[in-house]
This record gives structure tokens, sequence and C-alpha cells, in this order.
């Protein structure tokens, strides 16, 4: 047994043997309590993992080993996220097919997984791609279709004229695709929908009832964006003497009367508009521009183009200057019947809201950076209570009304209300509660995702396959590129398009694919019942896991995912198809791998991207570079460790250097767990070293070891010596409990870390012929494995075996309780400050009371030499921890 941490020795031996031994099998016992603990479900790259991704595998792996040892069914699965635009395009460049690649990909993530010790339950594994899991995606599309809560419309997408091809988001970038650096186009098509704003106040009201980062939870109330408002109707100014009415076909057809609708929060600030905004697509810019005159037309068409040629996402940016166009039409503003001013700006989308808005650009940021641009006036109608007339915008949300007409001098909340009020009298506004939140758009014109189970029938309805038909297959096709005309590869593979509907005529396949957020809206759910060929679940056995108790993963999915995934839950949930309203009781965001990253300074001629300081470089040409002498030219940063940046270090290779308990103990420690860590090959090898102190603890302590320590000794008949070694273990297994529950990693490592030191002192003292101090210290070796096998599994089976010689595996042995009693300290070191600043440190009896801490404290020579010529006003006490003296 070596008395150091050689993990070449033993780590592969033991990942052997858990694999002969299936230890990490689902367990479901009666009558135990359950835990389900899941990492996110992960898209396997060829790239492969690299050391950032087990900052998110390991430490889910610690609380899953230590619920199992407590005595939990533990269910913690994994499987891969494999449909979707990454593998397809990743397909496309190493011309394969994705399934495969896919396959060989995920093979190797789990051959990564298995080399650092994850205790995933591989039998429960599945990839999205596999049919007889998206047979069942295609069921629940079905659900949600027959619940009204699926459906069709036209919709613009994003149209790459060059490689004829829709364009995710992504995939653009400052208006061109990213592939062919063509213009983007808008083109509008017939796309499927998931009707998630049915469930939009519901999505906001049970995030209280979720243990969540707050931070996430913000950022799902505000991508759900819940406004109270006043939504009302302005009326476009007439021409001429037209008097609002316009005979737009120019022949005698009866005249008609425009007027668009917009949606405020501030309705208070009506007086106060000064111009209103179109989105570019706007149903009434088309009637509009038969009105204007012949120059605002083609200023109107010229913009509209240039809109098209832009994402939302590039729309929207706060940090882009406005843009706009006057239309050459103007609007009744209904408070005082002034014309204002109708602009078109692509900041505002027509799928938000109403696809207008009323701007005042006295009291909105954004209204006025407009308005400054282009020279329309500010006109103030709201001012502070007490006070004059802020210049500029005055955004705040309280104040009074001024150069309202007869509203002036109400409060914000008056005008408001007696604004709404009046517009429902007229009849041309109402209040409402709208949201920001639009309906989850599932299409893609792609091959590699879940086909959506539904024929067009000659008659233009929409049949549902029927269940016992499904999964309906994805095709094994040679050629899946984009097809060239917008519609999915599937459009044309004409023995999957043709296709009897219900009634047998001949009928038309949908050929779009879902989007790859279908796939893993619902993939905790098959982990309960994974290979069930008659139901997507067993409700007893989805009811009895769900719903996950723990759930582990990047904060980029803060939105998207996230509210996928609570949307069909609750979906399935009325459907009567699951108990549970909420998939995820739990939520832990961890942080970054950063990587001291290369850079060199820009060359003369050289440019720099956006938001760029430097030229990334390799590591080797970085050295080259200093074997030149051109070292000056280099600087170096911490970024996020990835393929693109060349700077990953693999699983393999950490392994490789230092050993798999290392690298994940030094994952655990380095850092806070929702904190970015900086990687470090030294901070590596301090974890190894520690590693060797815990074999050469154990190593040491086994001549005290007596195999019959918890024979009772009552703890006040020990020697002081004796007393320390089960205060330091009782204290030890607590925090340890505590702090892997609370995810404080970093504190369970460093608390092992005292530990090793304190036994090691304690030892240094022992007497081996002292039974209390054999009985003491034996209770320490066997207790030093079980809490350290969370974190270094390898080491502790390792020591369980070889030291301690006893059988199995330590995964199989209970987790150790602590006493309260012992776990207190007989002594305690008290804190003395003076206004707050520390002045000396102090031991007493643990227990001390308030008053002779106090006294204690005011005996203190330091603390007596910050107190002269000063009165004490006030004593803060905190028990055994802290006495704070105000004293002035």
């Amino acid at each position: 047994m070596p008395d150091r941490y050689e993990p070449s020795q033993f780590e592969s031996k033991w990942q052997e043997r858990w694999k002969q031994a299936d230890l990490f099998a689902t367990r479901e016992e009666p009558g135990r309590p359950k835990f389900y603990g899941m990492d996110f479900f992960p898209y396997p790259s060829g790239a492969g993992l690299s050391v950032g991704h087990c900052r998110n595998y390991v430490p889910t792996d610690v609380l899953c080993r230590m619920k199992f040892m407590q005595g939990y069914n533990v269910l913690h699965p994994m499987g891969f996220d494999s449909f979707g635009l990454p593998a397809e395009n990743e397909a496309i460049k190493n011309k394969t097919h994705p399934a495969p690649m896919i396959e060989r990909y995920a093979a190797n993530y789990r051959r990564q997984m298995e080399l650092v010790g994850i205790s995933y339950d591989w039998s429960r594994s599945f990839s999205s791609a596999d049919p007889d899991y998206y047979k069942w995606t295609q069921w629940i599309f079905e659900v949600l279709h027959e619940r009204g809560l699926a459906y069709r419309k036209q919709a613009a997408v994003n149209w790459d004229p060059v490689d004829k091809t829709v364009l995710a988001d992504e995939e653009i970038i400052g208006g061109r695709a990213e592939r062919s650096g063509a213009l983007v186009e808008k083109k509008w098509i017939p796309q499927w929908y998931f009707k998630i704003t049915e469930y939009a106040q519901q999505l906001i009201d049970d995030l209280d009832t979720l243990d969540w980062p707050e931070g996430i939870k913000a950022q799902q109330r505000n991508w759900i964006g819940k406004s109270e408002g006043v939504q009302f109707r302005l009326d476009v100014a007439g021409t001429g003497d037209s008097d609002g009415k316009f005979d737009l076909d120019n022949h005698n057809t009866p005249a008609k009367k425009l007027s668009f609708e917009v949606f405020t929060t501030r309705i208070d600030t009506l007086f106060g508009v000064a111009f209103c905004v179109l989105a570019p697509e706007h149903a009434l810019v088309e009637d509009l521009i038969k009105i204007v005159p012949a120059e605002n037309q083609a200023d109107v068409r010229e913009y509209q183009e240039a809109a098209k040629r832009l994402s939302d996402t590039d729309r929207t940016a706060t940090n882009r200057e406005k843009t706009g166009v006057f239309t050459g039409a103007y609007a009744i503003n209904p408070g005082n019947g002034q014309k204002v001013p109708i602009w078109l700006a692509d900041y505002v989308l027509a799928t938000y809201g109403t696809g207008a808005i009323m701007a005042v650009p006295a009291h909105d940021e954004r209204d006025y950076e407009f308005a400054l641009k282009f020279g329309i006036p500010v006109i103030p109608v709201i001012a502070p209570a007490e006070g004059k007339i802020p210049e500029g915008c005055y955004a705040a949300k309280d104040g009074v009304m001024v150069n309202s007409g007869e509203y002036t001098g109400l409060s914000v909340a008056e005008g408001q209300f007696a604004l709404a009020r009046w517009m429902e009298g007229l009849g041309i506004g109402k209040a409402i509660t709208q949201y920001k939140l639009r309906d989850w758009l599932t299409s893609r014109q792609r091959y590699w995702g879940c086909p959506i189970p539904v024929i067009h029938s000659a008659d233009g309805d929409e049949q549902l396959v029927p269940v016992q038909d499904l999964p309906v297959l994805l095709p094994d096709v040679d050629s899946y590129e984009p097809s060239g005309d917008g519609s999915s590869p599937l459009a044309h593979i004409p023995e999957f398009v043709n296709v009897t509907d219900r009634d047998g005529k001949l009928g038309r396949r949908e050929t779009d694919t879902m989007s790859g957020f279908a796939c893993s809206s619902w993939y905790f759910l098959r982990f309960c019942d994974p290979h069930n060929p008659k139901e997507a679940w067993n409700l007893d056995r989805a009811n009895y896991w769900m719903p996950v108790d723990c759930y582990v993963g990047g904060a980029e999915h803060a939105v998207m995912h996230l509210l996928y995934a609570r949307f069909w839950t609750k979906v399935l949930n009325d459907a009567g198809l699951i108990q549970v309203r909420e998939p995820f009781a739990r939520l832990q965001n961890q942080g970054q791998v950063l990587a001291y990253t290369p850079y060199r300074q820009p060359r003369d001629g050289e440019t720099l991207g956006v938001g760029e300081d430097g030229i990334l470089v390799s590591f080797a040409e970085a050295d080259a570079m200093k074997a030149r002498g051109e070292g000056n030219q280099l600087f170096y940063k911490w970024v996020r460790m990835s393929k693109s940046k060349g700077n990953v270090v693999t699983p393999d290779e950490a392994k490789a250097t230092f050993g798999a308990d290392a690298l994940r103990m030094y994952l655990l420690f380095v850092a806070p767990f929702s904190a970015d860590v900086q990687w470090s090959n030294e901070g590596m090898m301090g974890m190894t070293r520690f590693l060797s102190k815990v074999f050469k603890l154990a190593t040491d302590l086994k001549p005290f070891w007596a195999a019959d320590w918890r024979e009772h000794i009552p703890f006040e008949a020990m020697d002081p010596l004796g007393k320390e070694a089960r205060r330091l273990t009782h204290f030890t297994i607590k925090t340890s409990t505590a702090d892997i529950d609370s995810f404080g990693f970093n504190t369970y490592v460093s608390g092992l870390m005292k530990y090793v030191n304190g036994i090691s002192d304690v030892l240094a003292k022992a007497d081996p012929s002292n039974r209390a101090h054999a009985l003491a210290l034996s209770e320490a070796l066997e207790t030093l494995p079980l809490l350290l096998s969370p974190g270094a599994p390898h080491s502790a089976d390792e020591i369980w075996e070889g030291i301690l010689q006893k059988p199995g595996f330590v995964f199989r042995q209970d987790w150790p309780t602590h006493e309260e009693a012992l776990a207190a300290a007989d002594v305690v070191t008290v804190a003395v400050q003076v206004n707050g600043k520390l002045r000396d440190t102090l031991e007493f009896p643990a227990g001390t009371s308030n008053e002779e801490l106090e006294a204690g404290a005011l005996a203190s020579a330091k603390v007596q030499t910050h107190l002269e010529g000063k009165s004490i006003r006030k004593v803060i006490v905190i028990p055994n921890k802290l006495v704070n003296l105000v004293a002035s």
C-alpha cells in the first residue's frame, strides 16, 4: 500500500471494478427517500470534453455520491442532446451523416466522463436522435396540438440568397450570412409555433416556488416581460380634404379610415407624445405608402429593405445607434388633437406588442436618443413633485403632470387611472396586461431534427399522425444539405412526403423538423423510465422521481431551455400526464474555467474586431515569438477554455499528468462553485500533494487501528488528546455534510485539509498503547475515506481496501453522522473589535456568557490601548465569535 497518491497504480483499476459491479445502477428500493440529481443535457461535439465541462459534472457527482451513502435512492443519469443545427453543420463540414458522427462523439464523451469517475447510471442513457426517444417527442407535440397549443402561421425567416437556405440568428454576423457573406433577407413562410404565451403568468408566478439563483429568476421574469398599461388607437391624420379617410385603391371604392394601436405603461405621458414609430414590417405601412409623397415612398422602401437584412437581435441591441425614416404621414394624438409624425424604426419589431409605439422623448431614454438625432421636439409633461421641470429626459416614474390640459396637477398614478378610464369611455383604448414573451417558434427547415407528426390533407386540413404510427422516422438519406428554396431537405424526398391521410386520399407530410429545444424540454421525464416501449414514461415512476431535486449547468441556458422545459411540464400536468408543475426544484450554475491565453499586439495594417484588444496566437507561436526576441509584443488574458481559442486542457491530459482525483478535488477547491476558475498546473500539483498527505496520514494511523473502535467510551472520560481527535472527526462530518448540500465544495475540501492537518497533529502526540487514543484515531481513520469518497472516490476505495482491508466499495457504505456534543469545540477563538476594526483575538471556553466575553475583551491590554480617552457607547456580542466595542 503506497503512502502517497500514485493515481496510475489504482485509478483505472477501480474504474474497471465499478463497471464490473454495475456500481452506479439506479436503486429503487421501497421505503428510502429519493434524490434526482442531473446535469444539463450536453451536445456532444468533436472537440470532446475539456476540464471546463468537468467543472459542471464533478460537483453534481459529489452531491449524488453523498446522497446515495446517506441512504437515498439516487437517480443520476446522462444522455446526449444530438439533434439540431450544430450537429448538422458539423456533419456537412465533415461530409458525413450526423447519426454516426454524433454516436462517435457521444462515445468519446462517455469515455472521458468515466475517466474522471462520474457516477452516471449509463444503463439509462439515450440520445435525442434515437427513434425510441423522439417518438415520444412527437407524441408530446400531438398533446400540445390537441390542446390548441401547437399551431402554424406565416412567419419571417432569415434567408441567405446565395446559399439559398434559412439561417438561424446565430449564423448571421453584421447582417451577413456567416458562411456565404451574403446580405441576409427576410422571407415569409408558414411555420409551427407552441403557444407558450398562454402560460406567461404561471411561468412568472411559479418562480417564487423554486430554489433557483435570483439572477436566473430575474432573467426569466425579464424575458417574459409582464407590463400593465393601456392599449389605444391612434388615427392617421387626413391630407387635404380627406378628413382622415382615404381612397387607397384610386377608384370608386368607399374611403377608408387608417389607424393603428399602441401599448404604453405610461399613459400619463400622453400629452408629451412627439412622434410615433412603426416597425418596418407593420401592416399599416403598405397603406401609408399610398397616401404620402413620392419622395417619402422611396425612403420608406429603401429603409424596409435595409431592415430585412438585420436579425431581431441586431435590431434591438442596446448599444446600436438608432436609425429611422419619416413616412410623410401623421397621427392624431387623442389627448390634445395635435398631429405627430409617423416614423419607421427597426428597433421596433412587428412581432412584439402591437408593432408600434408612441414616443415621448421627454420621459423615455430611447425616445430621447431618437429625437435628438432627428431633431424632433421634446415636450415635458411630468415634473418632480417639488422643483422645476428638468431639462432633457426625466424618466422617473413618479411626479406630477404638467402641460397636460385638464389633467395638469395630477400625480402620475392619478393621471394613469383617469386617462385609462377616459379612453375606455371613448372606446379608443383599454387597460390591459401585456407580455414581452412571444410564442415559441419551433419549425426548422433542416434535416437533422425531430420530424413534426402532421399530414396536410388534400382538403387543406392538418391531421395528426395516429399515435400507433409513431415515430415518423427521419429518412436515412445521402444528401441532407439545405434545399435551395427555403423548404426543408425532407420536402424533396417523395417517399417521405407522399402519404395517405385518414380519409385514404393522397396527403403531404409536414417537412419541417422541430428545434432541438423540443427534445431537451422533457428528457428529464424519460430518464425516469427510459426504455418503456409503450409510453413516454410510467406515471408512477415519473411521479416518484420528479421533480429533479438538483439541476446543474451553465447560466447561458437561463432563459430558453429552462423556460421551455417549465412550459412543457405545466402542459403535461394540465393534461394529467404528470403530477409536478415545475421540473427542477433546485438549480445551480457553475462558473467557467479560464485559461491564461496568449495574444499579441496588432501590427501595421492589422485591424481588430469590435471589443478586441489583441490578436489570438497559439502557445507554440507565442513560444516562437519569445525565441525571436518578440516577447514584448505578447500579452496574456484569462479567457474561457474553448477549441477556437486553442487553450483547452482535456480530462485525458489532466488525468495522465496529475490523476483523476487530483482533477476532481482541484475543481472543487479552487473557487466557489458559481465563480470562474483560473486553471493552474501549480494548483493541480498542490492537490496531488494534499492527496499524498491523505495517504501518508492513513498509513501512519494504521498502527492505532482497532476494529472494535465503536466500543463506547464516554467522551468526558477521555484525555484532552482523545477529545480533540473525536471533536475534529465529528466537526468535519458536520461541516462536510453541510458544505456538500449547500454546494460549498471549496469549503468541503478546505475542511478536509484542516482535518488531515488536525489529526496529523494529534497523531504526533498520541500513544499507541493508550486505548482511548487508539479508539479516537481509529474512528478518524475509518471516517477519512468516507468523507473523502465523494470528492476523491478512487483514493477512498484504495484506502478502504488497502489500509483498512475492508471489502466492497466506499460508495456502498453509510455516510457518517456526527454527534452535536462531540462536534462542539471546548475552546473557541473570539475576535475583539473596536469600532469594527480587529484589535485582538482571545480564547474562551465554549458557551461563555456574553457578560464574561465582554469583561474579557475589556481586560485585553491590546484593546485598552485603543480605548484610551474614549467612552464606550455600545457593546455588540456574537456568542462564541465576536465582541465589538463601539467607542467615541
